[in-house]
């Protein structure tokens, strides 16, 4: 071995995790590493570009930052960092900066993944252990959660367009109508393309846009036969790839510009446009809810929907939690249901009676995401009359239930619709409902508690669902059979591991050798939640904010609640990244079915801990809610 080689080797000897390694680890170690040199004031890593390395440092010391500049953490000889998103989606988690002049060495990931695998004391090191381990990632993942760091690059969704500078000006426009763009930049072959970084862009040296050819050409009646460079602008405003969506935002607001064209490395790789800011914008969440208030239609608020995808996607590219993500998306459902009760009161007049159209189960909860169906309700006033009402609440219900399914909302297999006249009953009649399957809780009824026990005011007298909400956390927390067997009924849809924690996955139909992340994870950790919640008598809906109170009445033992919340945090994520990534690269409808060699192994190993929170929480049900528990 060489001499060098030696040196890194002792290094490495003596700072953890390597000093646990065999001598014969730290060897092939040694001879791989690369050595990097930073001069102090050195920007080393940057948030949300890509990592291929682990950084252990040599000689001087290193500033760590979160992404809101904060100083995370400083690091000297020993320290090592670059984990985090070696361990994540290999995307930098933390930026760093050379603090003094200084020398690290650099572990390719594939290098590092195999020693994790292979050594069980190198791979603790850097995940902890068990439920901390799953802890870090979700506080890790929280970290990175703003909505202001999307990158302009993700408006480009083609190539450049470009002509040459001696096109004529009818080839300019052919060719901006053939490409469907409202701009092109013009090249110049004949130029040379600079190697200097603070030259200038090469071959291109101007833009033509819309406008150029209506007040350059047509106002001023130029022959159709005249050249681009004639009409081109040459003083072109550039912006590198990297910068972010609102600095594209305010450079064409601070020059009055419509197009922008974006570079990398000084070379065009595409222009945006103003209106692809404003689409970008439209694919706000809160954009959307104001746009679906503005439809005239069932077949205006269909084609609306369509947007829905790229909403969801975009608030899982800016890092939004699934509490976040959730919410969004139940708002926009609701507003979809308050649009279609609003038509269809235009449609078939006033209501003959005060009604509270409910939502139920995920939308309920702030629990939403695109994979869902429509599960919902309708509380009417003690005054129904069925003879002289009921025509008139069936084609209300008929019209916004139909009018869900155009805009994406499946109907719901279970037939828990307004549109099913057992769904609809006035307040006294919702009461003697609930209290019934709280004092009899048979299997049907269990299923039923299930779904209706997370329920939420839409549209109406919105204040009758709150004290439905009211009387079954009263009538619940006091039953304890009832508790019981719903604890029972909590335990029955259990997670996907097998005796040696390895995952089990389904072995045939469409989904072979995959799991389903809802029916095996998240809505298993919802009816856990929800028993507890029933338990002290909590009104909320959510189940991160029911996690609240039941952390706050000390149900628990200590720390198993943020367990519970932690695993449910974790487990919704890797669904909604699953459905993104099927929506955005694939270009397919999003499931909940996720085939496990998708994940990276730190990813599984902390799924695989999420599942475990999961199996013990359902355990602790059993002699908590026993009938001979002796619970209060």
């Amino acid at each position: 071995m060489q001499a060098e080689h030696i040196d890194i080797a002792q290094f490495l000897k003596d700072h953890a995790p390597f000093d646990d390694l065999p001598d014969e680890a730290i060897n092939k170690l040694a001879s791989q590493v690369e050595i990097a040199y930073f001069r102090a004031g050195t920007q080393i890593l940057n948030y949300g570009e890509d990592i291929a390395d682990l950084y252990v440092i040599r000689t001087g010391a290193v500033e760590m930052y979160r992404r809101d500049g904060d100083l995370y953490n400083r690091l000297t000889i020993g320290g090592i960092f670059g984990q985090m998103g070696l361990l994540m989606n290999r995307k930098v988690r933390f930026p760093a900066k050379a603090l003094e002049d200084t020398l690290v060495y650099c572990i390719n990931v594939e290098l590092f993944n195999q020693y994790c695998d292979q050594f069980d004391a190198f791979a603790d090191f850097f995940e902890a252990d068990g439920n901390v381990r799953l802890h870090q990632a979700i506080v890790e993942q929280a970290d990175s959660n703003d909505l202001t760091t999307a990158k302009v690059k993700s408006l480009l969704h083609r190539d450049v367009v470009t002509v040459a500078k001696d096109a004529t000006v009818q080839m300019v426009a052919q060719v901006m109508t053939q490409e469907s763009v409202s701009s092109v930049l013009v090249t110049d072959a004949d130029k040379p393309i600079s190697d200097d970084p603070d030259d200038d862009d090469g071959q291109v040296v101007g833009i033509i846009t819309d406008r150029d050819l209506r007040s350059s050409v047509i106002a001023k009646g130029l022959s159709y036969e005249s050249h681009a460079q004639q009409i081109m602008q040459t003083d072109l405003l550039l912006l590198d790839s990297n910068a972010y969506v609102f600095e594209a935002v305010l450079a064409m607001l601070r020059d009055n510009i419509h197009h922008l064209p974006i570079v990398v490395k000084k070379k065009p790789i595409g222009v945006i446009s103003l209106s692809d800011i404003l689409r970008y914008e439209s694919q706000s969440s809160l954009l959307l809810v104001r746009g679906i208030l503005a439809q005239q239609s069932v077949e205006d608020l269909a084609h609306y929907a369509r947007q829905l995808p790229n909403v969801f996607v975009r608030m899982v590219n800016e890092d939004a939690n699934s509490h976040m993500i959730g919410t969004a998306m139940a708002v926009i459902g609701r507003t979809f249901k308050q649009r279609l009760l609003d038509l269809a009161e235009e449609q078939f007049g006033p209501p003959p009676v005060p009604y509270c159209f409910i939502a139920l189960g995920s939308m309920a909860r702030d629990e939403q995401l695109i994979v869902t169906d429509q599960d919902n309700a309708i509380i009417l006033d003690n005054s129904f009359d069925e003879s002289m009402h009921d025509d008139y609440f069936q084609k209300l219900a008929d019209f916004v239930c139909d009018g869900l399914a155009e805009c994406g909302y499946r109907y719901c297999d279970g037939e828990i619709m307004a549109s099913f006249k057992k769904w609809r009953l006035t307040r006294e009649q919702w009461q003697e409902q609930f209290a019934g399957w709280i004092a009899e809780p048979k299997p049907q009824a269990l299923l039923h508690s299930s779904i209706f026990f997370d329920l939420d005011g839409v549209y109406g007298k919105t204040k009758w669902a709150d004290e439905l909400k009211r009387f079954i956390a009263k009538e619940g927390r006091s039953n304890k059979r009832f508790l019981a067997n719903m604890a029972a009924n909590a335990r029955n849809r259990t997670p996907p591991l097998g005796f040696f924690k390895d995952f089990v996955l389904e072995h045939n139909g469409q989904h072979k050798r995959s799991m389903n992340l809802k029916r095996r994870g998240t809505a298993p950790l919802s009816d856990v939640i929800r028993v507890h919640a029933l338990a002290i008598g909590s009104r909320k809906q959510n189940s991160f904010e029911r996690l609240e109170d039941i952390i706050d009445a000390k149900l628990l033992p200590e720390g198993k609640a943020q367990d519970l919340r932690d695993a449910l945090e974790y487990i919704a994520m890797i669904r909604i990244r699953h459905q993104a990534w099927q929506i955005e690269m694939l270009d397919e409808e999003p499931d909940n079915d996720l085939e496990p060699h998708l994940l990276s192994p730190f990813e599984q190993r902390n799924l695989k801990e999420a599942f475990a929170i999961l199996d013990k929480a359902q355990n602790f049900l059993k002699f908590r809610y026993s009938a001979n528990s002796g619970m209060k």
